[in-house]
């Protein structure tokens, strides 16, 4: 995991950092809402797993019901294609710009690591489409463990992508505070 932090670090400069920005922008003012309008047209406008904090296996199943056929198999084809490239789009953003800040670490710093937070919840959030997705596929028939592990992957997966933000917060603050500690030893 050094490793992979390292090779971050390694490679993100500014112009990682304009193109995480833009692309990232270009998902939230056009993608994402034009996939909110499909996902609800075929699901009727329920609720859904993708955006909710916390849900049991019982409402996940209670949402398969909710659906239809028709919206079940759309949820499913939206897992597989969208949202496959969405959390690669705020992926790059976290890892981009966590990299980026805090960088003005000493390398052997463990805070460095931080940048892998996003890899986390990442993986979280293929766990939960791949379990939500079985858990539509097969409705009516139960899935014992999927439908109870999609739930957990989905609130873990929360944290991480909050958490992930969170840790932008004082990445700024260390960040300005080296360029200031640096322009007053020149001055």
């Amino acid at each position: 995991m050094t490793t992979l932090s390292r090779w971050f670090y390694n490679r993100v400069n500014w112009k990682w950092v304009v193109s995480a920005i833009v692309l990232f922008t270009c998902f939230i003012a056009f993608i994402l809402p034009w996939q909110a309008a499909e996902s609800k047209e075929a699901t009727g406008g329920g609720e859904s797993p993708d955006s909710s904090f916390w849900y049991t296996a019982s409402d996940l199943y209670q949402m398969a019901e909710s659906y239809g056929e028709s919206g079940r198999s759309a949820y499913i084809y939206a897992r597989f294609t969208f949202d496959l490239i969405w959390p690669l789009a705020y992926l790059f953003l976290l890892v981009v710009l966590i990299s980026a800040l805090y960088r003005v670490l000493p390398a052997a710093s463990h805070w460095r690591k931080l940048n892998l937070i996003p890899l986390g919840g990442w993986a979280c959030d293929m766990l939960e489409n791949i379990g939500a997705s079985i858990t539509m596929y097969r409705y009516p028939l139960r899935t014992p463990v999927i439908a109870e592990l999609t739930p957990v992957f989905t609130i873990v997966k929360w944290c991480l992508i909050y958490a992930s933000f969170a840790a932008l917060v004082p990445g700024v603050i260390l960040t300005i505070i080296h360029y200031v500690r640096v322009r007053l030893n020149k001055g």
